[in-house]
């Protein structure tokens, strides 16, 4: 839960988890994370996640809210073991603007840090995911600007059954909807391979939906398991 309505100037906000060995954890917020204008200091999370052994872990926020004149930075460091499996989700909008434009927030920082810990102990760095979003000064948002859309969506998913097939059958899932999506492979760390998937569209909603298709699937091919229905609404 978010302890108050919204990140404001300067917050800080610590989240530290931890799924221990052998237990399944499904992370989600109360509702969106709204970031509001922070004149002097932006807004901050930093989470520290850590999996243990055959450990698996769904973070699956409600989007990020940036409103006009806010500054954002969100940094998640995971350490993961090479029998660990992580999905992680995260949609960024921006926010209502009082004139009617788009984009009157001032930057959204995304950083993800990934180790695999192996069987020495010793962290190697699986994926370092870093997004920057800055806004034009005016009102530019077409080609060299998120291509003209408006809201972006990203997936993480890091576990040893990742590789180019399962790549292929989530960008099956993109075909026909209205974003425009691509997705990359990481490098492979003690047989431990990530996966990350941006996407971007115009819509809160597309961008949901399109994410919670792949998870599914993965809930369904990994595990057996329905679809997800968090029922906040």
């Amino acid at each position: 839960m978010n302890p108050g309505g919204a990140y404001l100037g300067a917050d800080l906000f610590l989240v530290d988890v931890e799924v221990q060995d052998g237990a399944d954890l499904l992370l989600t917020t109360q509702s969106a994370t709204k970031v509001y204008r922070t004149p002097g200091s932006f807004a901050e999370q930093r989470m520290t996640v850590r999996l243990g052994e055959g450990a698996r872990l769904e973070l699956m926020p409600d989007q990020l809210i940036a409103y006009r004149q806010a500054s954002y930075r969100q940094r998640t460091s995971v350490t993961l073991r090479p029998s660990s499996s992580l999905v992680m989700a995260e949609v960024v909008t921006p926010g209502w603007s009082p004139d009617g434009a788009a984009f009157r927030y001032q930057e959204v920082r995304l950083r993800n840090d990934i180790h695999i810990e192996a069987a020495d102990g010793d962290p190697q760095l699986l994926a370092l995911d870093n997004l920057l979003i800055r806004p034009p000064l005016h009102d530019v948002t077409g080609l060299g600007f998120m291509e003209g859309y408006s809201h972006l969506g990203s997936l993480v998913v890091v576990d040893a059954r990742v590789d180019q097939a399962l790549a292929d059958q989530l960008h099956g899932l993109t075909a026909g909807r209205e974003s425009l999506t691509g997705i990359s492979l990481t490098r492979t760390v003690a047989g431990t391979t990530g996966l990350v998937l941006r996407s971007l569209s115009h819509s809160t909603d597309e961008l949901n939906l399109l994410l919670r298709s792949c998870t599914d699937l993965l809930r369904g091919l990994w595990y057996g398991q329905a679809p997800l229905n968090l029922r906040k609404h």
